[in-house]
């Protein structure tokens, strides 16, 4: 009879979480059950308590902390991260040429509270001046009409419509959108519509200089564990970030393989490490100090924004065992 206790995780699978998934790592006093489901099948049932941990939303995580609602402990794991410049798609009628552009402009979300659509804005506002008040926005199903918005926020001074019965797709084809914000690109622009662009064309420059300025790497998700789960074996926490760090680690001394090539795309070595020297050889970091200010950002993004009642405190967010690893594991 094995004395390791069992856990189930459900996320994405990607490099960096893959020896976790086959059992290349694995971690200490636990047998490991990894779901792999995207993060939008992920993320609802994890609410609904099906699983003990699980990647989720950080935008949603923040916020329910900050309600007090939160059945969660974090731990400093961020398995989806992704600048967002890319992300901004426009109209080639609504004479959006520039950030500042978009003011007074009606542009379409999936989801107004989603991290990557909270990320955004906090870049607007920080880099372009351009507030949240200073648009329309409109929520709705991206590529399908009929999505049901997760929250739904009342914001004094800001306008926000929930569109049900048209995908935001067709409405910025049919000109009732100026643009549209969203992870995963619309599918006109994916058609190679010419009458939807980027915002920023050259989306790579602006986002590598962005990140020479603030030193921002932002983050998607992070990795929660059930609370009561949490309160039983405490000791549980830090055995899954130190599983999750080794796996990650293990990802990165991959991609820097240069013979044979260990992903399919010509040039992965060399990009790998164009990427090291921007961002160091640690370019994907877990932990809390390394993330300070993508943390403090995002958090503070949620108040501001008037989605969190209060500005929760970096502290709040993850399990307490696992910060005080930070001396010589994070």
């Amino acid at each position: 009879m094995s004395s390791r206790l069992a856990v189930s995780f459900a996320g994405h699978l990607s490099d960096r979480l893959a020896p976790l998934y086959h059992g290349a790592v694995r971690p200490d006093g636990i047998d490991l059950a990894y779901i792999p489901l995207q993060p939008y099948e992920a993320f609802p049932r994890m609410l609904r308590g099906e699983f003990d941990s699980s990647e989720m939303s950080f935008s949603s995580y923040v916020l329910l902390k900050a309600k007090g609602e939160c059945p969660f402990v974090a731990i400093p794991v961020f398995p989806s991260r992704t600048f967002r410049h890319s992300a901004i798609y426009v109209r080639e009628s609504a004479g959006i040429n520039a950030p500042v552009d978009l003011k007074g402009k009606r542009i379409g979300v999936p989801e107004y509270t989603s991290t990557a659509i909270v990320w955004t804005r906090g870049m607007l506002k920080d880099e372009y001046g351009v507030e949240p008040q200073d648009i329309r926005w409109v929520t709705g199903g991206l590529r399908e009409a009929g999505r049901i918005q997760k929250f739904k926020p009342n914001i004094p001074g800001v306008a926000i419509e929930h569109v049900s019965e048209r995908s935001l797709d067709e409405m910025i084809r049919s000109c009732e959108l100026d643009g549209i914000i969203a992870p995963q690109a619309p599918p006109s622009f994916r058609a190679g519509d010419e009458g939807v662009r980027r915002l920023f064309p050259n989306y790579v420059e602006v986002e590598q200089e962005y990140y020479k300025k603030t030193s921002i790497f932002p983050i998607m998700h992070v990795v929660v564990i059930r609370e009561e789960l949490h309160a039983r074996h405490p000791w549980v926490a830090a055995s899954l970030y130190n599983a999750f760090l080794a796996a990650k680690q293990a990802a990165i001394e991959t991609l820097l393989i240069d013979e044979p090539l260990p992903v399919s795309l010509p040039w992965s070595f060399e990009h790998a490490n164009s990427v090291r020297a921007l961002m160091g050889d640690d370019f994907w970091p877990y932990g809390v100090e390394k993330n300070m200010a993508a943390i403090e950002a995002l958090c503070r993004y949620s108040f501001d924004q008037k989605l969190s009642p209060r500005k929760v405190e970096v502290e709040e967010l993850f399990a307490s065992n696992v910060l005080a690893l930070r001396q010589h594991r994070l």
